[in-house]
């Protein structure tokens, strides 16, 4: 369960993090029972994999948090229909990050190929890159850094290159590594739906985004900064109300592809057209430093300083950006450099002493229903309305929908180390419905207004 301390903000930068505080240790979602889950092409049922969901452990010492993870989310994972033949499988890590994060003074850190953070759940984040550049030699898109087939000029998107084979939470593995790109938020979810992956094999995604409430703490990246949702506080003193964080990267207005954002002349790259349009590159974008000077815009690491709920006296975040119809905005989450010091490292054991930190699900499981935080949202409604269980619960909950006079519209479940349901509102006409969660403990209904306007 999360806790807030008003003076984190004073030890986080002294040094001398409190540690039983931090949310760097408090925020994971830690499962030692729910399992992952796969499809496979051609299967609209999921099929129950041997692997543990989320987070196993999680250790701490003065400086350091250690994250012992399969790297598999508790939500479905797969297919993958862009013709990669990796599952998401076991990694079996451990993630040593900082406690203390700094800001960089020097020269800043490019971000890179891998993991570059880690999600709540024990999912990698990586950024923008899939890993394959132009080749102006042959005139066809080769393998990156690694390959060392293409120029590494021009830098192939992977959000815009390979949405065919993500999944619907908007991830894929690779060589296993299940990972996100970008905002960890099912495709069906997002206001103009861009991919129908999500009809046949359904997932629920890390969390939904809710544009009247502060997004939820969704990560950590390796410089030891958190990693927020799409919609916080407009003003960094946490005032203004709740908005969008939006990109300060624009798209450059080009037709050819020879010269770099600052003027610098370099190999040319595909000209932009149909095949290769503008976004399809990470070249093709530019930061624009004046959109940084409006509160709800970031900063060049897709950043700012500022309040949220578990960082009430203020701390540097990233954002997970969307645009105005939710779909992924670039540099998604980081980049393309760190703001901090990136010394996150994974790591075979642990060579100082540390200690354990076990959730107070015992505490939790004494709540009546009612007393677990279990938010109804947005409301009014309009094509989706989501359920989100914010307090962690070794329990599962059956989520039902009726109309005003009891029958019964759809059923839904949030499983173990799961957070969110939702239930497609589309066809429904407008007025008054509930939505009753039924769990061990009791049974609580909440009203909700479906709008059509």
């Amino acid at each position: 369960m999360k806790k807030t301390v008003s003076t984190l903000f004073i030890f986080l930068f002294s040094g001398l993090a409190f540690s039983q505080t931090n949310p760097a240790i408090l925020s994971w979602l830690q499962n030692n029972t729910t399992k992952g889950r796969h499809y496979v092409s051609g299967n609209s049922t999921a099929i129950q994999d041997n692997v543990l969901a989320n987070v196993q452990k999680v250790q701490y010492s003065n400086d350091w948090v250690y994250i012992n993870t399969n790297g598999i989310p508790s939500y479905a994972t797969g297919p993958f229909l862009d013709g990669n033949p990796s599952l998401a499988t076991s990694q079996n890590a451990i993630f040593k990050i900082s406690l203390n994060p700094v800001q960089n003074t020097a020269t800043l850190t490019n971000t890179t190929g891998g993991n570059i953070g880690i999600f709540i759940n024990g999912v990698a984040l990586f950024d923008y890159r899939d890993g394959v550049s132009w080749s102006n030699a042959s005139g066809t898109i080769k393998g990156g850094p690694s390959g060392g087939m293409g120029d590494n000029v021009w830098n192939r998107d992977a959000i815009i290159a390979e949405r065919i084979g993500f999944d619907c939470a908007k991830g894929h593995p690779a060589m296993g590594n299940y990972h996100h790109h970008q905002n960890p938020s099912a495709f069906k979810l997002d206001r103009n739906v861009i991919s129908t992956i999500c009809n046949l094999y359904d997932a629920d995604g890390l969390y939904v985004i809710d544009s009247i409430k502060h997004s939820p703490l969704i990560g950590f990246t390796y410089d030891g900064f958190p990693i927020y949702g799409a919609y916080a506080y407009k003003n960094i003193d946490g005032t203004g109300g709740i908005v969008r964080m939006k990109s300060s990267f624009v798209l450059r207005n080009i037709t050819t592809r020879s010269t770099y954002a600052n003027g610098s002349s370099v190999t040319a790259g595909p000209a932009v057209d149909a095949t290769y349009p503008l976004g399809y590159f990470r070249e093709d974008y530019k930061y624009n430093a004046t959109s940084w000077a409006t509160p709800d815009y970031l900063d060049e690491h897709n950043g700012r300083f500022c309040k949220t709920p578990e960082y009430p006296n203020g701390i540097y975040c990233y954002f997970a950006t969307v645009d105005a119809q939710w779909n992924s905005a670039y540099p998604y989450v980081v980049g393309p450099t760190f703001y901090g010091i990136r010394n996150a490292s994974k790591v075979t054991s642990i060579s100082e002493s540390a200690n354990t930190y076990t959730p107070s699900i015992a505490k939790i499981n004494s709540f009546t229903i009612e007393q677990i935080k279990i938010n109804v949202f947005p409301n009014p409604a309009n094509d989706l309305i989501a359920i989100q269980v914010v307090d962690l619960v070794s329990e599962i909950f059956e989520i039902r929908l009726t109309d005003i006079n009891g029958k019964l519209i759809d059923i839904t479940s949030i499983n173990p180390g799961s957070t969110i349901a939702y239930f497609d509102a589309k066809t429904l006409y407008a007025g008054t419905y509930f939505v009753t969660i039924l769990g061990n403990r009791g049974t609580v209904s909440k009203k909700i207004i479906l709008s059509k306007d």
